[in-house]
């Protein structure tokens, strides 16, 4: 949702001095190999250092092609970088706040915090999750916290909608905004500052939830699951198993074999909502370190725990997680925990029926 505004061939570049530069890679075209006037330090895990048996001991294709194992502990000096080209995105790199609440959790100390990627111009999803979904806590006696993370807009307006978001952020005080260009190609830059964030200004949390803006979710049956659930090396979610490598340059999540080999991904969760145990976010942030970053966010994700030999958990039920749209219904409503939405639908009005007291079935 964050992103379906933009076309699926948009990639985002970083230049120096300079706002980030969004411009059109025709998916199919050779690696771009000219060298940027940035910098990023090479990674220098070693395979046969301590603490490493978390790790894969033999490689195939695909992870010989993803997996930066070069040991470059002998080398302190940082490495020009070069643009990753267009399936491939610019992290691990420094990105800043720009907007932030950091005391945020300390101060609510939440069991769960709810964090919706949302593109910086779209207010008014925001504004529904606030007024339905995300505007529940404490839930069944938990914490519930929400965060919306946004990425810089370019082009026209972008320094009056930046304003705007300042305001925004005063009143709500629930907007977390990072330099990085808000485009499709980089939600898997978004999705791994929200881990950096995590990490960084929330660690004491249970879990978090990666969640659409378009998205209707269940916080009560949320929280029932998990207080069954796992407390560290846990994902759950809509998981995808043998998912198939989009070899057609005209998908929009398409990869050629020089960037990822093999014919199916390992088991994943798809994108559109899932949920983590919250030692999980230093352990990815680790791993990516080691994982070149492709643009598919959630296939992304799922390479890093593969990485890190963790293996995303099947939810407890089949029916809990929907990747299409659930018609509203009262009844079925109460028994899910989240459903992607049509477009067209009225979530207010249907927040509003769902919430209403008497049986929901």
């Amino acid at each position: 949702d964050s992103f379906g505004h933009l076309s699926n061939s948009q990639s985002c570049v970083r230049t120096t001095g300079k706002p980030f530069l969004c411009w059109t890679v025709l998916f199919g075209m050779s690696y771009l190999s000219f060298l940027l006037n940035q910098t990023l330090v090479s990674p220098s895990w070693n395979p046969s250092s301590s603490g490493s048996s978390a790790f894969p001991h033999n490689f195939t294709s695909t992870e010989r092609t993803l997996w930066n194992t070069e040991d470059s502990s002998q080398n302190s000096e940082p490495v020009p970088y070069k643009s990753p080209g267009p399936y491939l995105v610019e992290y691990p790199y420094e990105y800043h706040f720009v907007i932030n609440q950091p005391q945020k959790c300390q101060q609510l100390k939440p069991f769960l915090v709810l964090v919706v990627p949302v593109a910086p111009h779209n207010r008014a999803h925001r504004d529904v999750v606030r007024n339905t979904w995300g505007g529940e806590s404490p839930v069944l006696g938990k914490v519930v916290m929400l965060m919306f993370l946004l990425g810089l807009q370019s082009g026209e307006g972008a320094g009056q909608l930046q304003e705007q978001l300042i305001q925004e952020s005063e009143e709500h005080q629930d907007l977390i905004q990072s330099d990085f260009l808000d485009c499709y190609k980089n939600l898997t830059i978004k999705t791994m500052v929200m881990l950096e964030w995590l990490d960084s200004y929330c660690s004491g949390a249970s879990y978090a939830m990666k969640i659409d803006s378009d998205m209707f979710l269940n916080v009560p049956n949320l929280i029932n699951m998990l207080s069954d659930a796992p407390t560290s090396n846990y994902v759950t979610g809509l998981v995808t198993i043998n998912g198939q490598v989009m070899r057609n340059p005209n998908s929009k999540w398409y990869l050629p074999t020089e960037v990822y080999p093999d014919l199916v991904y390992p088991r994943y969760v798809l994108g559109l909502g899932y949920v983590l145990s919250l030692d999980l976010s230093k352990k990815l942030v680790e791993a990516s370190r080691h994982v070149r970053a492709v643009y598919i966010e959630d296939v992304y994700l799922g390479l890093c725990m593969q990485f890190l030999g963790i293996s995303p958990t099947d939810p407890p039920r089949g029916d809990y997680f929907h990747v299409f749209p659930v018609a509203y219904s009262r009844c079925i409503y109460s028994t899910l925990i989240a459903t992607t939405t049509d477009e067209h639908t009225d979530r207010m009005k249907e927040w509003e029926d769902f919430r209403r007291p008497g049986p929901r079935c």
